[in-house]
């Protein structure tokens, strides 16, 4: 019994720090995200996508701080998604809408004057790079940021679009709807280009995360290196067995899938055991189920 609450207690600290890093991530996502739009892209007179972007129309076209509009449409927004889709998948992005909005307001306060000055192709650069390594981390440690989001969803759940091609053609009108406010089509193009910038930012951000690797390891000492693997870098091993065909001997082959970042530590550890190992690395384009990405169709 002991043991099991042992366990138990184990079990729970670690989902206790796991969450714990994931809001601090997402309060970093948060941060330079705001950074990006009140540093760069409002005082270039740039507009990008989202309810963000929204909100910087209203704030163009009336001065009303960004943070107002940007609430206040989203709390519109989160009362559709509570209903449609129940208040314990909204709490984490209600959670960051406030905490965004926070941070706009407070960062928009400080920062009068443009950081990039006279460069307005370079804010809009800058900025979209900020703000997608901001998104890119929200999204990576399970955040939302609600907004346009939402309404792809929505639109997802009701009408056979995908969530994407939803996203882009509200950005898409969202950006193309400052022309009524600057009467300028170098707006729009610079707006679609921090969109550009900022959606590449956050694919760089996701897919670096996420990259896999395959290990095709071959070594006499198979069984201990594949104990280590399991203890020390925490990851499943399958034994095939084999022939060398130059040799006509029977051989055994630990394959290994992991993330790329542990790469270094399954090379150590078969090192540290078989220095001999003949050891085939390689990239893939995706690894789902338990311990990688799940499974999505």
């Amino acid at each position: 019994m002991k043991t099991n609450t042992e366990k138990h207690f184990k079990i729970s600290k670690q989902l206790i720090i796991q969450e714990v890093q994931d809001y601090f991530f997402i309060l970093v996502g948060l941060c330079l995200y705001a950074f990006g739009w009140t540093g760069f892209l409002l005082p270039a007179g740039v507009t990008s996508g989202g309810v963000t972007g929204i909100a910087a129309l209203f704030y163009f076209a009336t001065g009303i701080p960004i943070a107002i509009p940007y609430f206040c449409i989203n709390a519109v927004l989160l009362l559709f998604a509570i209903k449609i889709f129940g208040f314990k998948f909204s709490l984490k992005t209600i959670i960051n809408v406030v905490i965004l909005t926070f941070l706009l307001s407070f960062l928009q306060s400080i920062i009068k004057d443009p950081l990039v000055r006279d460069q307005p192709f370079m804010d809009c650069i800058i900025g979209g790079i900020v703000c997608g390594v901001g998104i890119g981390l929200v999204f990576n440690f399970k955040g939302s940021m609600g907004g346009t989001d939402i309404v792809a969803l929505v639109i997802n759940k009701h009408r056979n679009i995908s969530i994407g091609k939803a996203l882009l053609i509200c950005d898409v009108i969202i950006i193309s709807s400052s022309f009524l406010i600057f009467h300028s089509v170098e707006k729009i193009v610079y707006g679609l280009v921090a969109m550009s910038v900022s959606s590449y930012a956050v694919d760089m951000v996701l897919n670096g995360a996420r990259q896999s690797v395959q290990f095709f390891i071959f070594s006499d000492k198979y069984d201990e290196v594949a104990d280590a693997i399991i203890r020390q870098a925490h990851r499943g091993c399958t034994i095939l067995d084999g022939t060398g065909w130059y040799s006509q001997k029977p051989v055994k082959i630990v394959i290994v899938m992991a993330k790329k970042n542990e790469s270094v530590t399954i090379f150590r550890i078969v090192n540290s055991i078989d220095s001999h190992a003949f050891i085939s690395q390689s990239s893939v384009i995706g690894v789902y189920g338990k311990g990688f990405d799940p499974i999505k169709v």
